[in-house]
């Protein structure tokens, strides 16, 4: 061979060990992993390869001939009685194939019997018990010395601590696998989110992070697994035959064993297994990221033995690598069925979980912030069984110079509407909702449903064919389809036709409030229809009101206000409600419910004039000749006939000179606002004037019994949280809506608490 090769051939291995190394530092030491496991596995393979095609290149140092990192100093060191080792890999069926034609040729058999199990994707420890206590648990550590985690390990439930046999072996050595359910790990993450602490990359991460804890009451909080595969050093105890029947007698002393476990003959039996865990993968309640065939019989195990790193008995069987790495080449959004607008990472192709990826979501802007993912950037990108890919991470040292942050777009690439994002959500969304093409299907299932306007028959295999056809494109489009345009649609008829038809017809006559619930405005729900309903009377005056206008109406924030504004502004909207009127769909205007009188003092304080209090506002309420003399008094007259202080009277003077603030008191006084002379309701109570947000399940008041009482006193019950949130009552399952008040600072209040302030207890 060539020297010049000889050296590059040296040089690369030396290479791939030094970056082994460095990656074993940063798994098993640190517990802070920046390359995927498919990653890690392709660096491995390529050293083993050139390691046996080179035996020269071999030194002892080397990663390929041995396990793992080096233990923590913090924890003692322990030594294996049995090394740890771990298992060689399969990728392929063609290498499952190899794998039982070298079993049966070193065992001289036609057929073998094969124990399998799920590989689970945690971490490896050692538990030894003496005279049937357990006295010492320790990880894998590099396979011949562990770290010492005893304590962390007791806390751990489903671990015994004393063995079931009378009388108990003298000792026993019990191999298995820690790890944490995936609901836990979802769990865990969200708790470290509200505490403001770094998330776990994955459950196999969490799962190590959590086990060597220096203190053991971390450890106990973070509810571990633990399943057991094998059995060492046994003293004292006459062993199975086999290793099914020795996970058998593991589960007589009540340790956890994988009842995903089988027992197989021959290489066809092997494949059927992989592909049968492979199908219910996604359904099981842990990752796992394989299968592992072993040898049943423990003789022949034995008669098989060892290589330098792994047993020949056995073979780990990996699923399509569920992590890999890529090249984000741009960041678009794509709009959703509900017009939710989601970043997409456009991928160099990189094959994983067993295809090509193209194309990787990244949830929503604040997730992209987050993880501060940039174009140019190489990111981990994940795919586990029919989930959309993600993108989980940036790799920071992989960064060029040159790389662009993801910037929003203001309007929907499909329709052209403006992207919306209310406080205090994470999600925007085209406000395009009845025109946008992307949400045609979702716009018109809602139209049709029960609770819009009902129309029976029209569901969403019909309301698929009725878009993708061309023949519907907004709902307003419903009301022009006749029977040819619908005999011919699969599954319909002339008779299901007419039927569908005459269902459309009948839909024409319905409630405002029906009919505002069925234009799918963004947080408007049923109860929110019917309130709008009652409150304005009629579908202009809706349309015409300012975000301000609709925080008078009972149950609505800011935060819904503006949905209801920016929907109707949208010129497309307003097409399409124009074309239903066109097409007769028409309904009796409601008869307005009378507005709940307030006196003038609430009614200046709920305007929020800069400047002006509660006793201001008192004040403000005395001028002679009423409300509508008061909005054209100028600076002077408010200062002399009210003893207004001069920066206050000008705030007032300016506020009621103001077009936006002048439409909307227009607006409430055509209403039917009225004022009384004192306030009947709420004279005297600590919550009066104050607004109250509602979220979370209270232990014994439902949320309207609640809105009740703080009405009843004259407070008021909003429907988000602002920095004009007085009170935020939260119960069981509080939601984005605590984080809020938490974040602003606003008082929060369990039932009692509310109960207390409203003199109640």
């Amino acid at each position: 061979m060539d020297r010049t090769v000889r050296t590059d051939i040296a040089k690369r291995a030396r290479e791939l060990r030094e970056a082994i190394e460095l990656h074993n530092y940063r798994y098993y030491v640190l517990d802070a992993p920046t390359i995927p496991d498919a990653e890690y596995d392709r660096l491995f393979r390529e050293l083993q390869d050139l390691e046996a095609r080179h035996p020269e290149l071999i030194v002892p140092e080397s990663p390929a001939q041995r396990v793992g990192g080096a233990p923590l100093s913090e924890f003692r060191q322990v030594t294996h009685r049995t090394p740890m080792l771990s298992l060689n890999n399969a990728f392929e069926d063609e290498e499952v194939v190899a794998f039982d034609r070298r079993i049966r040729e070193a065992l001289g058999a036609r057929e073998v019997e094969y124990a399998v199990e799920p590989k689970f994707d945690g971490v490896a420890i050692s538990l030894t018990y003496q005279n049937g206590l357990l006295v010492q648990g320790a990880t894998r550590g590099d396979g011949y010395t562990g770290e010492d985690v005893t304590a962390n390990l007791k806390t751990v439930r489903a671990i015994p601590l004393r063995l079931q046999s009378d009388p108990p072996p003298a000792r026993l050595d019990v191999r298995g696998e820690m790890l944490m359910f995936k609901r836990d790990f979802e769990r865990l993450n969200a708790e470290q989110a509200l505490k403001g602490e770094k998330l776990f990359v994955n459950p196999r991460n969490a799962a190590a992070g959590s086990l060597r804890q220096l203190d053991p009451r971390i450890t106990a909080t973070r509810r571990l697994a633990f399943f057991a595969y094998a059995l060492e050093g046994a003293e004292g105890l006459n062993l199975p035959k086999t290793h099914s029947a020795l996970l058998e007698y593991l589960v007589t002393q009540r340790f956890p064993v994988c009842v995903e476990r089988k027992v197989v003959r021959g290489v066809q039996g092997l494949l059927d297994y992989y592909h049968s865990i492979g199908e219910k993968r996604e359904t099981l309640p842990y990752h796992i990221d394989g299968v592992v065939y072993k040898v049943n019989d423990l003789r022949r195990q034995a008669q098989m033995g060892f290589v330098a790193r792994a047993p020949r008995f056995a073979v780990a069987h990996k699923f399509p690598a569920e992590e890999a790495m890529t090249e984000v080449l741009e960041i678009d959004v794509q709009v959703g069925r509900t017009g939710a607008i989601t970043p997409v990472a456009r991928l160099k192709p990189v094959f994983v979980g067993g295809v090509t990826v193209t194309n990787a979501t990244l949830h929503n802007e604040d997730e992209v912030r987050r993880k501060d993912i940039r174009i140019g950037d190489t990111v981990i990108v994940r795919r586990a069984g029919d989930v959309i890919p993600e993108v989980v991470s940036a790799v920071l040292d992989r960064r060029p110079a040159r790389t662009r942050e993801f910037i929003m777009p203001k309007t929907c690439p499909v329709c052209g509407s403006k992207i919306i994002r209310p406080p205090g959500e994470a999600v925007a969304r085209c406000s395009g909702g009845l025109y946008c093409p992307a949400q045609r299907k979702q716009a018109i299932l809602h139209f049709a449903g029960r609770r819009a306007m009902d129309i029976e028959g029209l569901g969403e295999k019909l309301a698929d064919q009725l878009v993708d056809r061309g023949r519907v494109e907004t709902p307003a489009d419903l009301y022009r389809l006749d029977i040819p345009a619908l005999a011919d649609l699969e599954r319909m008829a002339d008779l299901s036709a007419g039927n569908l038809v005459r269902a459309i017809e009948n839909s024409k006559k319905t409630t405002l409030a029906r009919f505002i619930y069925s234009l799918g405005i963004p947080n408007v729900g049923e109860a929110t229809a019917k309130e709008l309903a009652r409150f304005f009377g009629s579908l202009d005056r809706l349309m015409r009101a300012s975000e301000k206008t609709l925080q008078y109406v009972p149950d609505i924030g800011s935060e819904v206000a503006r949905s209801i504004v920016q929907f109707f502004a949208e010129r497309h909207n307003q097409e399409v409600i124009g074309k239903l009127r066109s097409a007769g769909v028409r309904w009796e205007e409601e008869k307005r419910g009378r507005l709940k009188p307030t006196t003038l003092a609430q009614f200046i304080g709920w305007l929020d004039i800069p400047g002006v209090g509660p006793s201001a506002a008192e004040r403000l309420a005395e001028y002679p000749g009423g409300f509508k003399r008061l909005m054209q008094a100028d600076a002077q007259a408010l200062r002399r006939e009210l003893d207004l202080s001069a920066n206050a009277a000008r705030s007032v003077v300016d506020y009621f000179s103001n077009p936006e603030n002048r439409n909307v008191i227009e607006q409430l006084m055509d209403l039917g606002v009225t004022f009384t002379k004192d306030a009947a309701e709420g004279e005297g109570s600590p919550v009066r004037g104050k607004t109250f947000v509602l979220t979370g399940t209270l232990p014994n008041l439902t949320r309207e019994a609640a809105k009740e009482k703080i009405e009843a006193m004259g407070g008021k019950v909003a429907g988000s949280v602002s920095k004009k949130t007085d009170y935020v009552v939260a119960g069981a399952e509080a939601g984005s809506k605590l984080a809020t008040a938490q974040k602003l600072g606003i008082p929060i209040l369990g039932e009692e608490g509310l109960k207390e302030l409203l003199g109640q207890l």
